[in-house]
Order: structure tokens, then sequence, then C-alpha cells
């Protein structure tokens, strides 16, 4: 692996894929968010308009890459070299950055919440828990994540049947 356990960019992409978090939210997350083996923030989009307040069960591979980070000291787990908080497009562009060090070019950290939001389908999560996850407000948002993996699944029986013949 490209970015190991107790770097940034690890820790980077922990944040982002066990708390579906969008670029904007991930470099304001600190330890003031984590308490009682729970994650707990209000979400960047909308927040002056429409909040959206995610509590979710702190995953234990996040909780891992938290401990193996150096970031006791620091009100945001993710900070610039010159050791401030990124903005949300310093951030993306940073992470984009790590992306491409990894030889993952195509990768960004939209592509991260759509993954783990489709993983959530795949595993059988039904849309209103998707939903607690993401922060999505309406069901049309999650159904194409849901609707792919509905797809694969039914494909996987019908093909599982045609082996029967």
């Amino acid at each position: 692996m490209r970015h190991p356990l107790g770097t940034k960019p690890r820790l980077a992409l922990d944040l982002l894929r066990y708390t579906t978090g969008r670029r904007e939210d991930a470099p304001r997350l600190g330890r003031q968010h984590v308490r009682d083996d729970r994650v707990r923030f209000r979400q960047a989009k909308n927040e002056h308009r429409n909040p959206i307040d995610i509590d979710i069960p702190l995953h234990p591979a996040l909780a891992q890459s938290i401990a193996a980070a150096d970031v006791s000291s620091n009100m945001t787990f993710l900070l610039t070299e010159y050791g401030k908080p990124f903005t949300a497009n310093g951030f993306g562009n940073k992470f984009k950055d790590w992306c491409r060090q990894a030889d993952l070019p195509h990768c960004s950290a939209h592509g991260v919440r759509k993954a783990t939001s489709t993983a959530l389908a795949e595993s059988g999560a039904t849309p209103h828990e998707i939903m607690a996850i993401t922060g999505h407000q309406t069901l049309e948002e999650v159904e194409r994540y849901t609707k792919a993996a509905s797809r694969k699944k039914t494909a996987d029986a019908a093909m599982a049947k045609l082996n029967r013949r």
C-alpha cells in the first residue's frame, strides 16, 4: 500500500471512507467529533440553510487510523505542511495528489464517498440506513447506489439459477 497506516494520506482516506464525508467535511474533523465510540459532526454542505447532523458509530478501522496518526494535539486531524487546517479546495487538491502518488489518478474525495455508499448498498444496507450514514435527504439521492447494487445481486441470482441447469 502506497500510503500506510499512520500517514496523513491514509488518515484522509479513512476519514472519507468511514464517515462518507465530503471534501469540505474531512478537513474539519477532529478529536472533538469522536466521543463514546461515535463520530458526530454537522455536514458543511448547506450547514447554514438546512443543517444535517451526522451521528454514526466509529468504525474500528477509522479508530485504528486515528490512533496511528500523530494528531493528538490538533483541533483537526488533517493539517497542511504549514500546520494549518486545510480549506475544502486545498484538501480536495491534496487528496487528488495523494491518489496520483498511489497510481490512482481516477480517484477523488467524492469518489470515495460514492464508493462507500455503493459498498453499503452491496452489503445489503437499506436506503434509509445509507441515508443515516451519508446524510442524504431523499430516497432519490440514494437510489442510484442501491439500484446498481440491486441490479448486481439480481444478476448474480439469475446466473446461479442458470448454472443449476
